[in-house]
């Protein structure tokens, strides 16, 4: 995908705070990858403003390798193709940013003067083109190199090899937040960008399993310094929760919860727990940078779109069926997520148009309360009409067949569930077991072994920290992040590698159990879940509009249309303050305009496979 245009969706307010509403936009990225150039960006800028900006969409947003040449051998993970400064910092390719030469002023004036505002993608830390030119370190405070106990500083001072980005290990590494030359480094990247008038920074490789702490709070801290408002957005998602989120969201306006959406059902399915999870840990519009914060759910991919890490093509339409688009645009609004859409909007289409500017789900987006889902509620096989005959007490709904199965995953080590792990001693290898039997599955236990470090490498490890093997053939070992980027539906996989020497596969097993990450600072778990088989398949979400209206969406995971029910005074077990009984509802769905009139007890509706019902129910 090319860069990312991302449009924030901005309601004149009396409130001072950043991003009051969610972020909302279109970010390039599902159509273009990293090659855009500046007449494309330009271009759909141009669109954005005159299309999509009546309706909010406020951001345009370049995304990822802005700085990277686009000539043979340049690739996503390639290594020595980047454009630097004297001071190592990334600047715009010259040759498909002309303009830019030295930063990106000219088109951020541009993009301005078209009435929007203008943001980028950037990664974690310090690119390994600065570290492998070794350049000075530009302190900002004198103008000058840095310099400090009687030395000049530069790049590989500062730069962390061991703790190189896991999906991207050969383009970035995290920096030493301790060091004051790594303060002095972050500190002129962030002020660079607020002199070229940037509003948006995306933050790679820092959230989820890719967590960086030191190097997010340091980051708010600058941005809050700065002269000019600047909103600032996490990523990637993958293996995020609200316990990781908790000591997070205050510092940022917008933070990935899930890894990489594209047009895949199960993209779109993966959300849904993620999405409840937040909500009900109440993180939804909760404190952020200087103002709110929001999860997000990543961006919208519809419209025209190439496939996945490809830079020219194939393009194509979406692959989701206009029933799973409307689901995704609806769970979205409901969990009120940024909405940056991810298409090529040089060839938007009336359809995907219509969905992305819907008034209805623009409105429960930017000002709906009291979001979360709304568990009372019944998915039925058959035609509404035969399901409408039987009493609502016996309505059969699909049979349940619940299945066991346990994943990998990573949590904060303040969590008291990460405390787990035990030795068991083997005639060879250790094994590093979950204490904690499913069941009748056997303990889940890894192989442990010390790091074998060729004798040159000079890696900054703690004597306790280990290497985790799949098994005892001593080739795989557990990975904290995957060396390549998941998409939402891949949460819950955990990722083994050939062994390498560098924190991503770096452990160590703490007295108290705990089994914490070299690379991320996360701890080690074993979460079961029930994998349900033929189950009824339905979901919904429930939430209030700022003149007292509620909005219910019904959703159908099922490969088969279901009757999806709700009962009106069920509303109130979720809605307090809000007593259903001797009132009087009238109730429409929004995708389909059909006007449902009074409504004694019942909201139902035969939604389509995977698709959902939007209501919308006034009652007096």
């Amino acid at each position: 995908m090319f860069g990312s245009f991302g449009f924030y969706f901005h309601r004149v307010s009396s409130q001072p705070e950043r991003a009051s509403f969610p972020p909302r936009g279109w970010n390039s990225y599902d159509s273009f990858c990293w090659i855009v150039s500046e007449e494309d960006f330009l271009q759909s800028a141009e669109i954005i403003s005159h299309r999509l900006k009546p309706y909010g969409y406020e951001y345009a947003v370049v995304d990822y390798l802005w700085y990277r040449r686009d000539v043979p051998g340049a690739s996503t993970d390639s290594r020595g193709f980047d454009v630097i400064d004297g001071w190592g910092r990334l600047i715009p390719d010259p040759v498909r940013w002309p303009s830019s030469k030295g930063g990106f002023t000219e088109i951020a004036k541009k993009v301005h003067g078209m009435g929007l505002k203008f943001g980028i993608h950037i990664m974690r830390g310090l690119s390994r083109q600065a570290y492998d030119a070794n350049t000075p370190i530009l302190d900002t405070t004198k103008g000058g190199a840095y310099e400090e106990s009687g030395r000049r500083w530069r790049a590989k001072d500062i730069g962390i090899k061991e703790r190189s980005c896991a999906w991207m290990p050969h383009g970035f590494m995290s920096v030493n937040t301790k060091l004051g030359a790594g303060r002095a480094f972050l500190r002129s990247l962030y002020e660079q960008y607020a002199e070229w008038g940037v509003d948006f920074v995306k933050h790679d490789c820092v959230f989820g399993d890719d967590l960086d702490v030191d190097e997010i709070t340091f980051v708010s801290e600058v941005l809050q310094k700065l002269d000019r408002p600047m909103l600032y957005s996490l990523s990637p998602g993958t293996s995020a929760s609200p316990t990781i989120a908790k000591d997070i969201s205050g510092l940022v306006n917008m933070y990935r919860v899930t890894g990489d959406d594209w047009d895949t059902w199960g993209d779109v399915a993966a959300h849904f727990d993620v999405a409840r999870d937040f909500a009900a840990a109440n993180k939804i519009g909760a404190k952020g940078l200087l103002g709110r914060s929001w999860p997000d759910l990543d961006m919208l991919p519809l419209g025209w779109l190439t496939d996945p890490g490809s830079n020219r093509g194939p393009y194509r339409m979406c692959n989701l069926n206009l029933d799973e688009q409307k689901t995704q645009m609806t769970l979205w609004a409901m969990v009120r997520s940024p909405l940056m859409f991810g298409g090529d909007v040089r060839k938007l289409d009336e359809t995907t148009y219509s969905l992305i500017t819907n008034p209805f789900v623009l409105e429960i987006n930017s000002f709906s309360m009291n979001n979360m889902e709304f568990p009372y509620v019944t998915g039925t096989k058959g035609s509404i009409h035969k399901t409408m005959a039987l009493s609502q007490l016996s309505r059969k709904c699909l049979k349940e067949v619940v299945s066991r199965t346990r994943f990998l995953g990573l949590t904060s080590c303040n969590n008291p569930k990460v405390n787990g792990w035990l030795v068991e001693a083997l005639d060879d290898l250790d094994q590093i077991c979950w204490k904690e039997n499913v069941r009748s599955h056997e303990p889940l236990c890894l192989y442990k072994r010390k790091p074998l470090l060729a004798s040159d490498e000079q890696l900054i490890y703690n004597q306790g920290e280990l290497h985790l093997l799949a098994s005892d053939g001593m080739e795989f070992c557990l990975d904290a992040s995957s060396r390549q980027k998941r998409t939402s539906k891949e949460l819950k996989s955990s990722s083994f590698s050939p062994c390498r020497s560098d924190a991503n596969q770096m452990w160590e097993l703490n007295n108290n159990g705990s089994l914490i990450s070299s690379y991320s600072g996360l701890c080690a778990t074993v979460n079961s879940i029930d994998a349900k088989v033929g189950n009824s398949g339905v979901r919904s979400w429930i939430a209030t509009g700022r003149k007292g209206e509620i909005y219910v969406a019904l959703f159908n995971l099922n490969s088969v249309k279901t009757v999806i029910s709700a009962k009106t005074s069920d509303m109130a077990k979720v809605l307090p303050g809000r007593n259903f009984n001797g009132t009087s509802c009238h109730g429409r769905e929004v995708w389909s305009g059909k006007d449902f009139g009074k409504i004694e007890d019942l909201i139902s509706m035969e939604v389509e496979v995977h698709g959902c019902a939007l209501f919308v129910v006034n009652c007096r």
